[in-house]
């Protein structure tokens, strides 16, 4: 996952893009992972992680959104990647939402153990999406689980 995230950081500074994330259920493990390459200084902005709803609203996520699509949804990943790519003025803004591991058969639903990734370019106006359902009981296991579908995002649909 190291090289993959050398090739993106690398990418962003031949280029002189940035980029910026607003992470939720991952708790910033996307800005733990670029700030360990060399380099990154160069390219990356800022990193908010908003856990609650509370904190996505008050960057600038919609509320409305979030009540009518629910945190979990594309639609609260999008809104994240774009409002922290205004909000660092960065070329990319990656938003990521959803339940990491959420076991409670009660409170289960169809959105149970997704998460929601999003990426937004600026300079496109496009949102780059990925869904990920993840398995693992264990937070850090599905933690690497979505970064490892983001580098795949970015890899394949930004950098291709």
């Amino acid at each position: 996952m190291k090289e993959d995230m050398k090739k993106i950081v690398h990418y962003l500074e031949d280029r002189k893009r940035t980029i910026a994330t607003m992470e939720s259920c991952t708790g910033g493990a996307i800005c733990h992972a670029i700030t360990n390459i060399e380099g990154a200084s160069r390219v990356f902005q800022y990193s908010a992680i908003t856990y609650s709803n509370d904190f996505k609203i008050r960057m600038g996520v919609s509320k409305e959104i979030i009540d009518t699509y629910s945190v979990y949804s594309f639609e609260t990943a999008d809104a994240m990647s774009k409002t922290i790519a205004t909000f660092a003025n960065s070329d990319f803004g990656v938003g990521i939402t959803g339940m990491l591991n959420r076991v409670d058969e009660k409170n289960k639903s169809e959105k149970t153990n997704r998460v929601y990734i999003s990426i937004y370019s600026r300079e496109k106006e496009t949102f780059f999406h990925k869904e990920v359902e993840v398995h693992s009981l264990d937070r850090p296991t599905n933690k690497n689980t979505v970064l490892r579908h983001f580098l795949h995002l970015f890899l394949n649909e930004i950098i291709k």
